[in-house]
């Protein structure tokens, strides 16, 4: 796995690949994790470019099929380029009426596939599903299918994940077990569009990505 020195003050370029947890669905600020991540940075003076490659309704699937162009685009040969993947949600859930979107072990070898990728070419880490609220409906955007999240079936594909992890090399944060754990974060997560969270819920999910000791090890000095 390619790794670089951590560096202060120096120039990164950065790709968050993912969902709509990724892109900030449901934030009114429009900044997302990604941007409040990175703006904390920019605090203590590490000079960061942001590619935000969130798409809605993303699986393994659709991301296996794009990551790896759209970043070659923003990342050239010479940059001081990372990765950053969340995705999950999309592959756990459920299309009423015609089953689970992307079954667990094809998600599994999906996602395989990309980090061993994605860490044999750059600095790569995974950050886990972030849960939901499936004690209330998933709200239908316009017309179409109907879907139902499960925490449980997404704690499944979120342990499996972080198995693959291991086993290649990559670091793997947990989301998704202390937000379960956290009285606050159901109401968070509907504080938005209703799936996803609003500014203050991925402000505390930045927060959390900001303290995990192998997201500070790419820039603090020992």
């Amino acid at each position: 796995m390619k790794t670089f020195p951590p560096s202060r003050n120096s120039f990164s370029r950065i790709c968050f690949i993912g969902d709509a947890f990724t892109v900030g669905a449901g934030d009114e600020t429009a900044l997302g994790w990604t941007g409040r991540l990175v703006a904390g940075e920019w605090a203590r003076n590490h000079d960061i470019s942001l590619y935000n490659l969130g798409i809605r309704g993303n699986s393994t699937r659709m991301i296996a099929e794009r990551w790896r162009r759209e970043c070659e685009a923003r990342i050239p040969a010479a940059a001081n380029g990372r990765l950053v993947f969340m995705f999950g949600g999309n592959d756990a859930k459920e299309e009423i009426g015609r089953g689970i979107e992307v079954p667990l072990e094809e998600s599994v070898d999906n996602a395989r596939a990309i980090l061993r990728e994605a860490s044999q070419w750059l600095p790569t880490l995974w950050i886990g599903l972030i849960p939901m609220n499936d004690t209330l409906p998933y709200p239908q955007l316009l017309s179409g299918p109907q879907y139902r999240f499960s925490n449980a079936r997404q704690a499944e594909y979120n342990a499996r994940y972080a198995e693959v992890a291991a086993e290649i090399g990559v670091p793997f944060l947990d989301l998704h077990t202390p937000l379960m754990e956290d009285p606050r974060w159901m109401a968070l997560t509907q504080a938005g569009d209703g799936s996803n969270p609003a500014g203050e819920g991925y402000a505390y999910v930045a927060d959390m990505i900001a303290q995990w000791p192998h997201w500070r090890a790419w820039f603090d000095k020992a």
